[in-house]
């Protein structure tokens, strides 16, 4: 494949939602139709690629330290939006029944109907992940770990995602699920239990070759 031909990647973001139930960690994992154009059939967390409306802040929503970083943020939102669409469930903290205007968006009236505040400053970054050139589709995706017990809403309500469900991260992993998956799960339970490197890692590919770096830029 000649230069010329390399697609560039697009920002994407995903959510890792973990919570602890009685007897074991649990992740929250849904599959992707098996016509998708990217990963078809195989389990994945909910995300997506960024879009312009990420750009634009959410009413109510708490960002946190990271404020003024106004690109992290739409990652952020993304990351929050997709995982709406996709399963059903807002991420967010709960606030009073007050009064509040009408809401501009899908996700953001989804917010209002839990009575949730859209709570950004909830995610960390536990890593990055880079499609491969030879893929015509790509992404330069950030994933990020919640609490999960944090989420509300309907379970399984959202779109694109088949299969929509809380797994044991101790359990065996289902088969359809990519290497990255796997790895990027690894990094948010090392978060989840405070054994998280500095800088989150990078996960990209040398030819047929996958590989980890770590110390490098975390955005």
């Amino acid at each position: 494949m000649s230069d010329r031909s390399i697609v560039r990647p697009r920002d994407a973001a995903s959510l890792i939602l973990l919570r602890e139930s009685a007897s074991d960690l649990e992740v929250l994992i849904g599959r992707r139709g098996r016509t998708a154009r990217f990963m078809p059939g195989r389990y994945v967390f909910p995300g997506g690629r960024v879009i312009s409306a990420d750009a634009r802040p959410w009413q109510n929503e708490r960002t946190g330290e990271d404020s003024g970083d106004r690109r992290f943020a739409a990652l952020k939102r993304a990351a929050l939006r997709e995982t709406f669409e996709e399963t059903g469930l807002v991420v967010g903290r709960r606030v009073a029944d007050a009064p509040r205007p009408d809401a501009a968006s899908l996700v953001e009236a989804a917010y209002r109907e839990q009575r949730l505040a859209p709570a950004l400053d909830m995610l960390r970054l536990v890593g990055r992940a880079i499609t491969p050139t030879q893929s015509p589709i790509r992404f330069h995706a950030r994933f990020f770990v919640a609490d999960g017990s944090d989420a509300s809403g309907m379970l399984g309500a959202g779109e694109e995602l088949d299969d929509v469900r809380w797994h044991a991260v101790d359990a065996e992993a289902p088969a359809d699920m990519q290497n990255v998956t796997r790895f990027m799960l690894r990094c948010a339970v090392e978060a989840w239990r405070g054994h998280a490197p500095a800088t989150p890692p990078l996960y990209w590919h040398r030819g047929s070759l996958s590989l980890v770096r770590h110390g490098s830029p975390a955005r």
